[in-house]
């Protein structure tokens, strides 16, 4: 019951945000929101953490392991240049994956991603970009090419 009454305070959200892009050409933060919750409804054995957990949004059961998750997201319009980077991964926080929810200008759902921590540390660290090295911004062509598609499988 309350999934269903959180995922209609969303869509209501959703709209809200729709409009107020259209007003002000800005985007109003439910990115993040939106994300949790669908990565919550989508990817089996996700389940949230209270808010503000230190380095992880969500805990994923495989087997008998629990796997601490950041959940990322981004919404990519369709006339967004190329180069659309995720927010910032921080090395020094304790995770183990990063799920990277993606979704169009309406906030609908396009495709979810992960990548655990040593494939992400690894493109973190690779010689090169400033704004990857020190900021850890990666961009989402390159967390694709180094994660795996589950939603839609």
């Amino acid at each position: 019951m309350a999934q269903t009454a959180i995922e209609q305070l969303l869509n209501q959200a959703k709209i809200l945000a729709k409009q107020y892009r259209s007003l002000t050409g800005k985007p109003l933060g439910i990115t993040g929101e939106v994300a949790e919750f669908y990565a919550a409804k989508y990817v089996k054995g996700l389940k949230l953490e209270p808010a503000r957990t230190p380095g992880y949004d969500a805990k994923q059961k495989e087997g008998n392991k629990k796997i601490l998750v950041q959940i990322k997201g981004r919404c990519i319009p369709k006339d967004a240049k190329p180069g659309q980077r995720i927010g910032s991964i921080k090395l020094d926080k304790k995770w183990d994956r990063i799920i990277l929810v993606l979704m169009d200008e309406n906030f609908e759902v396009t495709a979810i991603f992960k990548a655990d921590l040593p494939a992400v540390k690894r493109a973190l660290q690779a010689p090169g970009s400033k704004a990857r090295n020190k900021r850890g911004a990666l961009g989402v062509s390159k967390f694709k090419k180094i994660g795996e598609q589950v939603w839609p499988s």
